[in-house]
């Protein structure tokens, strides 16, 4: 319990708990409502606290099982942490604009961050130099700006397992994909949004640097355990397999050099190419004279 009662007292002071005013209020959002004050909001911390656990607990089992969990943070208070973040994991995300069909139309997506990495590597191996001036800034600034857009999504194949939305308010697009492609939704939900609108609800202040910092720290540090298990688990994998293997090998040499002695000892008693009879009277050589 003690551990639940520092995180929320780290929540209370990173002003998680604080909500919008009550004229902005979505009224799905009464049971995660603790009290008003001075006509705004405050969000029930134990509330944020128990949803906070539930979200990051499902996320580092995602982890574990190697899926893809995809940050969506593009508002300005956002955007920093949630890059961050992100990397730190290595998960793709989406700070600076969600391009629409960035889930549904993703094979095109896809085609043109293959386009920036094909741009990319002309520029690294030298094949560019053969352009004008002009055509390698303009190929430069080309993929600077898909970068931009595209580089949280650069090394992602396939269409990912769940997304972790900042403010499913402003990130409409993205979540109405999601929900299209029946991909799981996590969110920091603020007081002016429907919290049945994602399946993991995280009620908190979505405006804030440090209430968005806080929530999205939790959250990948969930995701790096989950990963880091699944390190674990491989390493024993592999350690039990080469394990395996070693016996394998030494059952296989033994039974190599028990023939071996086997063959020895049957070549040994008939030397010298004599006959021998064998039953019905027929002589033959021994075999290999």
């Amino acid at each position: 319990m003690e551990n639940n009662t520092s995180l929320q007292q780290q929540l209370l002071e990173a002003g998680v708990h604080f909500g919008h005013l009550r004229k902005k209020w979505n009224p799905k959002m009464l049971p995660y409502i603790f009290a008003e004050k001075k006509g705004i909001h405050i969000i029930d911390l134990n509330k944020t606290t128990e949803s906070l656990q539930e979200a990051a607990a499902a996320m580092k089992q995602m982890a574990r099982s190697g899926k893809k969990i995809m940050f969506v943070g593009t508002k300005k208070q956002a955007k920093e942490i949630v890059t961050e973040c992100a990397r730190k994991v290595n998960m793709p995300y989406a700070t600076e604009r969600w391009l629409g069909g960035m889930l549904t139309n993703f094979n095109t997506v896809r085609k043109s961050v293959k386009k920036m990495q094909s741009i990319d590597k002309m520029l690294n191996d030298g094949s560019a130099e053969s352009l004008t001036k002009k055509e390698r800034l303009t190929l430069g600034r080309d993929r600077d700006k898909m970068d931009k857009v595209l580089g949280g999504i650069a090394q992602l194949g396939r269409v990912p397992a769940a997304l972790f939305i900042i403010d499913i308010g402003h990130e409409h697009i993205a979540l109405a994909e999601a929900k299209r492609l029946g991909i799981t939704t996590f969110g920091m939900v603020d007081t002016n949004c429907d919290p049945n609108k994602v399946d993991f609800a995280i009620p908190a202040n979505d405006d804030a640097t440090k209430s968005i910092a806080i929530i999205t720290q939790y959250i990948t540090a969930a995701i790096a355990e989950g990963l880091a298990e699944r390190q674990a688990a491989k390493d024993e994998e592999v350690e039990e397999s080469s394990d395996d293997e070693k016996e394998k090998k030494a059952a296989r040499l033994q039974a190599e050099a028990e023939a071996e002695g086997g063959r020895g000892g049957r070549g040994g008693g008939n030397r010298g190419g004599q006959k021998r009879r064998v039953p019905g009277g027929a002589s033959r050589r021994p075999a290999g004279k």
